[in-house]
């Protein structure tokens, strides 16, 4: 009798990782014949893996494939092709017909149409990518919808991060899960994923926008990690993901305490203004002040404002100078509310900061802008 292939350690603590992230959401294991029948497919929960082809997207279809075949869920892909190098639609299908080898299904390949609108390139592909993806996880009705990023990746992005000056939410990198969105390789090297494709037998294609110096994640990912790898000891990567894991759990509970300070001092005024009263906001420490201050801007349809800009509206609690407006971004402006002129009809509403969209297409009842995705 043929002896089965010892299991690849990377292998095991891949499935270990995904069992994890399912958790709650996985059938119980198939029972050996005889001692019970797998369950219906079709009452089976449907998880999709996002399948660029890549070593990290085509290893987790591999990993993901062993729950589908000892009956635990269904696992599909969707590849979604951005159109953006000669030769994509080729490389989609290659990627679908691997995910399809696995034996997933359904594998849906996806073309989508990349719009700057004032974006940068990755983040324009980004926000199309999850477009695409939100519709097939909602028209085929997934439970989860997988994403192959590693713990280089998570060091990449604290460390770009880190060269735009961002806050706590930024720094936090990509979390495990968002939504229907899950991230279960986050503490896998890219070694591992490539060396889970080797186990497989997969041939992954290797994106040559990832050595292309041209953007900065490529040269974090081939230069900047590798050189202080070299000068700083090889535990860099991980110790940048796990800086990201505790910023994280620090980013939920601010986020946690300015929404609820948010909704407490939120006033709906006239022409869809938000006012927050004065006293209110000067009471509240200063990282939970301009995160309120950024949930309004963002409730009246703005980006994120910059840290330049909320600190601008904070000035105006100083009372010096000018009364405003500051501008916060998506036609979102605040001012502070001078004596004798009212917001709210009938109600002296002296004593806040009013915050108002003033573009015609824009903010509530318009065009939406949407928080930049964090990948």
């Amino acid at each position: 009798m043929a002896r089965r292939p010892r299991l690849l350690p990377a292998v095991g603590t891949a499935r270990n990782l995904l069992a994890a992230s399912l958790q709650g959401l996985l059938a119980e294991p198939v029972r050996p014949a005889g001692d019970g029948t797998p369950p219906e497919p079709a009452h089976l929960p449907l998880v999709l893996v996002a399948c660029s082809g890549g070593p990290d997207s085509l290893a987790l279809a591999a990993v993901a494939a062993h729950f589908a075949h000892t009956g635990r869920c269904r696992v599909g892909a969707v590849v979604v092709d951005h159109g953006l190098q000669a030769g994509s639609a080729g490389t989609a299908e290659q990627a679908a017909a691997a995910a399809r080898g696995l034996g997933l299904d359904p594998v849906e390949v996806r073309r989508v149409t990349v719009e700057r609108d004032g974006m940068g390139p990755e983040a324009a592909a980004r926000g199309a990518r999850y477009a695409a993806l939100d519709d097939a996880a909602s028209r085929l009705g997934a439970d989860a919808v997988l994403l192959g990023h590693t713990l280089d990746d998570q060091a990449e992005q604290v460390l770009l991060g880190l060269a735009r000056g961002s806050g706590t939410r930024s720094l936090a990198g990509m979390p495990e899960r968002r939504g229907p969105y899950l991230r279960p390789f986050l503490e896998l090297r890219r070694a591992d994923t490539e060396a889970i494709c080797d186990f497989y037998g997969l041939d992954p294609w290797h994106d040559p926008t990832n050595l292309d110096p041209s953007y900065a994640r490529s040269r974090v990912r081939g230069e900047v990690l590798p050189f202080l790898e070299d000068q700083l000891g090889p535990g860099i990567a991980r110790a940048l993901a796990r800086t990201a894991r505790i910023l994280g759990q620090d980013a939920d509970l601010l986020e946690q305490l300015s929404a609820e300070a948010y909704a407490s001092l939120r006033t709906g005024g006239d022409d869809g203004a938000v006012l927050l009263p004065e006293e209110g906001l000067r009471a509240l420490p200063a990282a939970l002040r301009q995160r309120v201050l950024a949930l309004a801007a963002l409730d009246l349809g703005a980006y994120q404002p910059s840290f330049e800009r909320l600190r601008a509206a904070e000035s105006l609690l100083d009372r010096k100078g000018s009364a405003g407006p500051v501008q916060l971004g998506g036609k979102v402006s605040v001012h502070r509310q001078v004596r004798g002129r009212s917001v709210l009809r009938g109600e002296p509403s002296y004593g806040s900061l009013v915050l108002r969209n003033n573009g015609s297409n824009n903010g509530p009842g318009g065009k939406q802008f949407r928080r930049p995705i964090q990948e």
